[in-house]
């Protein structure tokens, strides 16, 4: 079992909401889709050498709120 399967049945058990444990399982997926479409973008992943020099650089990112069905989510935009 991975871990989102792993909370569904703990969440279950003892009753709870499920929508945290979309909205965290989502704000996690969504983060990690923005880095790796970065990577992609640029052609070379994070802290690697490939990018010295290139006038294609990363220049940070900027946190931004979104409501959504499931509540607010946190996501890191590059």
């Amino acid at each position: 079992m991975n871990e989102l399967t792993t909370e569904i049945i703990a969440a279950l058990a003892q009753k709870q909401d499920l929508d945290e444990v979309f909205r965290h399982h989502l704000e996690i997926a969504i983060n990690q889709l923005l880095q790796t479409e970065l990577a992609e973008f640029l052609g070379y992943e994070r802290y690697s050498y490939a990018g010295i020099n290139t006038g294609n650089n990363r220049n940070g990112s900027y946190e931004r709120s979104f409501d959504t069905k499931y509540d607010q989510l946190n996501l890191t935009i590059p």
